[in-house]
């Protein structure tokens, strides 16, 4: 179970998606949000770029949530769109934008428990694992920009380069052949007797070894082809070069061929893998992609393959059973690559996302304690361990590793998942460079503004953190819960009374400190259960309007808060919904809540509207209880068809 943003998300993967949307929900906190989030719907996943946004200086910790600060306007993010399919017409309607595997905020979560071993080195990809984009399973999450969005690698015989996993959350692979060592330097030199023109001549002469070293290290091709593959070198090249050439259909009869001619052949059957591999993308088919997948395998099983060719055949394997959705099988791929390329630090980082994706927090975190006990300064696996640790609520220790691990630089590390996680942590433990994080963040494209955070986003929506009734659209829907708000708290004190079970306690970790709890009615666009039985004369009231009880993601809840709670300052996950307050039972002093740096109460029977990507904070310093009804609607500016197809979070 993923955690974005503090909202539980449960995150298949799942192949190709018709013009796409969001994987890892996580990094809301990784129950693996990281990670986690699954993917239908066909908007096409960015990252966040919104229209009318307004960006706050910093609030420092330091400062009242009352103190106001000067609002500026803010440039316009043109954030980089790698992994990203079919993007639709700008001129059509807003896309929707994913973080780079990255993270909402989490909170504690149990580990999901892996299944037994296999006894086989591999794990046969079960169908009922997740279910491809083309499957319409209304419970599936956005999960783009993770191993969704994946672009196909090029690559040849000749120069191989297909070591890249298909997601930012993944460690990009370590270069195929590392440089050569540099030869000794010359004997030392009297730096007194040195001229200014002789040790700029040196360090002219030493850079360009250097550069003679790196180009020849790239230039050295690895190893794919064993002695029955070289005397067919020929006819796998003329293959190769019509996949190289964009005609997947005609390579893979040339490959195929080639199989059947030579069964023994472990590049001729890689070849077949990746034409198979093209097709899928090409058709956006994932029994295409399930046939490359096991094609991959027998490839990797054929007698004396070579090492570099296995390494690849097994690596690419493993993505493409993750952008399927086979997390099991991935894992068992990625095992049996450990297994045999034990010294591979970067697989060994890849392993650990897998377990991370199973929601196996402790898999993975003893995966990464083992890295960073022989490369203590990796940088991919520092920030994975300090996200783990976060989920673990060790907030104080989580903070160097997640601040290390970005400030490394390493590929991989600059998520948006982490830099959100990273300033949730300082804030918690009062550090004023939190908002420093949060404005990097922003900077480097993963936040649409300093304030608003939200991760899954949709391009081009209006942004502003506090609304009113006319500005949303949502008049006829405003005045019924105001002219009803009686009825709805006779219900709502009615269930209240009756047993406090109805309501259960807040579970995203949220709380600094008291007693909060949550009654639900809808969830992700359907009603829970039998909750309506209780508050029956709401639920009717509430039926007439889609724009709430349709709204895939948001909920309908009743909010309980208890004299003596805070709720630490956080931002919800997605700019594709408005939250509406509808004040029931409210002491006359001691509740407000801060959104952006503009603080509120509320009033009994009338409603308050805010975003809530945007940062918000919530005290109840009063001496009594606090009782609101909460209704999540779509944002106004998305169409029908958005609201159709986007994905539920």
């Amino acid at each position: 179970m993923l955690r974005l943003n503090s909202q539980k998300v449960v995150i298949p993967l799942c192949g190709f998606v018709p013009e796409f949307v969001v994987l890892l929900c996580v990094m809301g906190c990784f129950s693996f949000c990281v990670l986690l989030v699954e993917v239908t719907g066909e908007a096409t996943e960015k990252k966040n770029t919104t229209r009318g946004l307004k960006e706050a200086k910093r609030l420092h910790v330091g400062d009242t949530p009352e103190k106001q600060t000067v609002l500026k306007t803010e440039e316009t993010i043109k954030p980089e769109t790698a992994n990203q399919q079919a993007a639709e017409p700008r001129d059509v309607e807003p896309t929707e934008a994913a973080p780079s595997v990255t993270p909402p905020r989490q909170s504690e979560s149990a580990a999901v428990p892996l299944p037994p071993p296999a006894e086989d080195s591999f794990v046969p990809d079960d169908p009922r694992e997740s279910i491809g984009p083309y499957g319409d399973e209304a419970n599936t999450i956005d999960t783009t920009g993770v191993l969704l969005a994946e672009r196909q690698t090029e690559e040849s015989s000749v120069e191989f380069a297909e070591y890249v996993t298909s997601s930012k959350l993944t460690q990009e692979a370590e270069p195929v052949v590392e440089a050569e060592k540099q030869p000794e330097a010359a004997a030392d030199v009297d730096p007194q007797s040195e001229t200014p023109k002789q040790t700029e001549a040196e360090g002219t002469s030493e850079k360009q070894a250097e550069d003679k070293l790196t180009e020849k290290a790239k230039k050295k091709k690895p190893k794919l082809l064993n002695k029955l593959d070289k005397t067919i070198k020929a006819e796998i090249d003329a293959a190769e070069k019509l996949r190289r050439k964009g005609k997947p259909d005609e390579a893979l009869k040339a490959f195929e061929r080639l199989v059947q001619q030579y069964p023994q052949s472990p590049r001729a059957r890689y070849g077949k893998a990746q034409a198979e591999d093209d097709m899928a993308e090409k058709l956006r088919s994932n029994d295409m992609l399930q046939r490359a997948i096991n094609t991959y395998r027998e490839a990797s099983e054929l007698p004396d393959v070579t090492s570099d060719l296995l390494r690849a055949t097994l690596k690419r394997r493993a993505e493409r059973q993750q952008f399927l959705g086979r997390m099991r099988g991935s894992l068992a791929t990625l095992e049996r690559l450990v297994q045999l390329f034990p010294e591979d630090i970067g697989l060994k980082n890849d392993l650990g996302v897998a377990h991370l994706l199973l929601g196996d927090n402790n898999g993975a975190k003893k995966i990464y304690e083992e890295v960073l006990g022989v490369a203590p300064d990796n940088g991919f696996a520092k920030v994975h361990y300090g996200f783990i640790l976060k989920s673990e609520n060790k907030i104080a220790e989580s903070i160097p590793y997640l601040k290390e691990g970005l400030e490394s630089g390493e590929p991989g590390t600059d998520d948006g998942r982490f830099y959100f996680h990273l300033g949730d942590a300082l804030q918690r433990v009062g550090d004023n460079s939190a908002y420093d994080w949060y404005e990097l963040g922003h900077k480097r494209g993963h936040f649409a503004s300093l304030w608003q955070r939200s991760l899954y986003n949709v391009n081009g929506l209006k942004a502003q953190p506090w609304w009113t009734a006319k500005e949303t659209g949502y008049t006829d829907l405003v005045k019924v819960l105001e002219r009803n708000w009686k009825t709805i708290r006779e219900e709502a004190l009615a269930v209240l009374d009756q047993s406090t079970r109805h309501f259960v306690p807040e579970e995203e970790n949220l709380r600094e400190k008291g007693d909060w709890g949550q009654y639900t009615l809808w969830q992700q666009g359907r009603k829970v259960g039998n909750a309506c039985q209780g508050v029956p004369k709401t639920c009717a009231l509430l039926e007439r309007f889609p724009e709430a009880t349709g709204c895939k993601r948001g909920q309908i809840k009743f909010s309980v808060m208890q004299p003596g709670t805070h709720v630490w300052p956080h931002t919800g996950p997605t700019n594709c919904r408005l939250r509406m307050h509808l004040g029931l039972v409210i002491p006359k002093h001691g509740c407000k809540i801060r959104c952006t740096n503009e603080t509120r109460e509320w009033e009994e029977g009338k409603v308050l509207i805010f975003d809530d990507s945007f940062e918000h904070e919530v005290w109840q310093e009063a001496d009594s209880y606090r009782l609101i009804f909460i209704v999540d609607v779509w944002h106004p500016e998305l169409t029908q068809h958005q609201r159709q197809t986007l994905s539920p979070i």
